[in-house]
């Protein structure tokens, strides 16, 4: 995967993803959340492409939530879809995502060639739509909503989405290990060193692919 842009959404993510590339791809920092990722991405992709080293992809990483019964906390998620989950309108009738306002749509897809590569890499991963949030849930109501509307979800972070976005006409992928269970909030049940570990060895093989 040579001349891929690797970003995450904080430092912490960076090394990790560092340690298990071995300086075989470029990784930054970008920001939490989709705007901020969005942001960070799309500088380092116009700076790539003004000196004439423009990159070939993206593929955002990080650690993320899992839904319960499709990864496991220590695991990993590759994403088909990123999906704006909150991106829209609140109605009498319910949540209305942005694609049915009419003012865009709220997912970006995978690149299908890539998303194939990282399986191949990751045959132990789930693969499924990650949802993007700009609030992280922290409800079983919430949490059911959300299973309710995206029936696939298998992991939720907050930069696919955003890097998504920024990345437009370039490969795209996210790649997520899972620190923790889509649900009540439960600050002390998160694993975040186990996911950072499985984040550094997600990273040797996307490295590698």
């Amino acid at each position: 995967m040579t001349d891929l842009l690797v970003v995450t959404a904080v430092e912490a993510e960076a090394e990790a993803v560092r340690a298990g590339l071995d300086g075989r791809l470029t990784v930054a920092a970008v920001g939490v959340g989709p705007a901020a990722a969005a942001a960070g991405t799309a500088r380092l992709l116009a700076r790539a492409e003004a000196g004439d080293r423009p990159y070939a992809g993206v593929v955002v990483m990080g650690i993320g939530g899992g839904f319960a019964g499709r990864v496991e906390v220590g695991g990993t998620a590759i994403a088909t879809r990123s999906i704006a989950a909150d991106l829209g309108a609140e109605s009498p009738d319910g949540f209305l995502p942005i694609d049915d306002l009419g003012f865009g749509t709220a997912r970006v897809d995978g690149d299908a060639g890539l998303v194939a590569r990282l399986r191949a890499a990751l045959p132990d991963a789930a693969a499924g739509t990650v949802l993007s949030v700009s609030t992280v849930t922290g409800t079983a109501a919430t949490t059911a909503a959300l299973i309710a509307r995206f029936p696939d979800a298998v992991a939720e972070g907050m930069e696919g989405y955003g890097v998504g976005c920024a990345a437009a006409g370039l490969p795209f992928a996210e790649v997520r290990t899972i620190s923790n269970v889509v649900g009540p909030r439960d600050r002390a049940a998160w694993r975040i060193p186990a996911a950072l570990a499985a984040l550094t060895e997600a990273a040797g093989a996307v490295g590698l692919a």
